[in-house]
């Protein structure tokens, strides 16, 4: 897992971007790959049900653009 999260984290910026926008997919792939249950059960989650109606989405979208970086 930390080699999937080291080559996520390697990305360009604009490709982190893209995949925040479309579905959230870098946020929930980043968490799947921290490997902690929490994690793994939100990313999931995430996946399943469309982003818990965006909250995550947007953290994600304005971290990913302030940081450029998933927190």
């Amino acid at each position: 897992m930390a080699e999937f999260r080291k080559t996520l984290q390697g990305l360009p910026w604009i490709v982190k971007l893209l995949l925040v926008i479309v579905y959230d997919i870098y946020g929930a792939l980043y968490r799947i790959s921290r490997g902690d249950a929490v994690g793994i059960i939100v990313g999931v989650l995430q996946l399943i049900t469309g982003n818990f109606f965006g909250i995550f989405w947007l953290i994600d979208l304005i971290t990913v653009i302030v940081k450029k970086e998933v927190t």
